[in-house]
């Protein structure tokens, strides 16, 4: 199973939280980060080793859904 690491940030860019899992694929990967999302976050970035495979920009007063 691959190795995926998400990162959620805050509004400015720095680190809120990150999760380090294995996941069957990139499409579990991304929806494991919706699922275990942060309060208070505006950004969610996937990564399998170096390789971004996803980010979800939120905008400023939206619910990160």
């Amino acid at each position: 199973m691959p190795s995926y690491e998400i990162n959620y940030l805050h509004g400015d860019g720095s680190l809120a939280a990150k999760m380090k899992m294995q996941c069957a694929g990139d499409k579990e990967a991304k929806v494991l980060a919706h699922a275990m999302k942060v309060d208070g976050i505006l950004r969610i970035e996937v990564w399998n080793e170096r390789k971004l495979i996803y980010t979800r920009p939120y905008a400023e007063g939206q619910p990160a859904v």
